[in-house]
């Protein structure tokens, strides 16, 4: 059983910068695979980025790629999500997840991932 807690959101202009955080708890973090969600008012949870479980391997929602870098460090069973040049539209909460299955590559789809942390707010003002 995987725990994860998100931290680091808050309130930025548009053109700002982020870092979230995704600190796990339990089972084996090196072995998941792991990905960034978002759900903004009134819309469906979406996908944002996913990493591999070595970290070799990244992939990004067209809306963030070239703003958003996605990272680990297994060392300290850690996930980051960067995010430079925020935008208005990139106001939601932020979600961290992680596939059960070992050794996994990334994905995006949400039905792929079975932890869930509860998620932290990122609000962007124009």
């Amino acid at each position: 059983q995987v725990q994860l807690v998100e931290s680091g959101g808050g309130l930025v202009q548009a053109g700002g910068s982020l870092r979230l955080s995704c600190a796990a708890h339990g089972g084996t973090f090196s072995t998941h695979a792991m990905g960034w969600f978002r759900q903004a008012p009134g819309k469906e949870r979406e996908f944002v980025a996913a990493i591999s479980w070595s970290g070799g391997r990244t992939y990004y929602a067209d809306s963030v790629k070239g703003r958003f870098t996605i990272s680990r460090d297994n060392g300290k069973t850690a996930m980051y999500l960067q995010m430079n040049t925020l935008k208005p539209e990139d106001t939601a909460v932020y979600y961290c997840a992680a596939r059960r299955s070992y050794y996994s590559d990334y994905a995006s789809p949400r039905y792929e991932y079975d932890y869930w942390g509860q998620g932290t707010q990122v609000t962007v003002s124009s």
